[in-house]
């Protein structure tokens, strides 16, 4: 039994090892992005902010940047959203900083306010909306397909 587990172990490890070897592999083929303090800092700028019909978005860092993983700040008017509820495949989090907002999964909405986080799994229908008088502010976590 002890030798079947090392077998076991073993075998795991040399998958996993031939795995990620081929993941450098692919990775050394193509170009590298270079990284640097001036490019890993984005500071909000009103005048790059994007205009939509509830309010307007920030991307600190858009889906080109980092292989799809992207940070948006999102300001929603009073009693607005910025869409319905939806789904689709990418998971995501939403952290409220200000404002109260109504989270909506899977055919149930809650009222919560700042400092709080919303999860919306993979294709689970989801939504947040502001009910209130004043500006809801948040951001969304997301990593679009490559």
């Amino acid at each position: 039994m002890h030798q079947k587990r090392i077998f076991v172990t073993t075998a795991l490890l040399i998958i996993a090892f031939s795995y990620s070897h081929k993941s450098l592999a692919q990775t050394e083929k193509q170009p590298q992005k270079k990284y640097t303090i001036d490019n890993c800092v984005s500071r909000f700028s009103m005048d790059k902010t994007v205009k939509t019909d509830a309010g307007y978005q920030f991307w600190y860092v858009d889906k080109d940047f980092a292989d799809g993983k992207t940070l948006k700040l999102s300001v929603v008017a009073p009693h607005k959203a910025t869409h319905a509820p939806h789904k689709h495949p990418e998971d995501e989090f939403f952290f409220i900083l200000e404002g109260n907002a109504e989270v909506y999964l899977d055919g149930t909405w809650k009222k919560v306010g700042p400092n709080t986080s919303f999860y919306c799994p993979s294709n689970i229908e989801h939504g947040i909306r502001n009910p209130g008088d004043t500006e809801l502010k948040y951001l969304v976590i997301k990593q679009y397909p490559k």
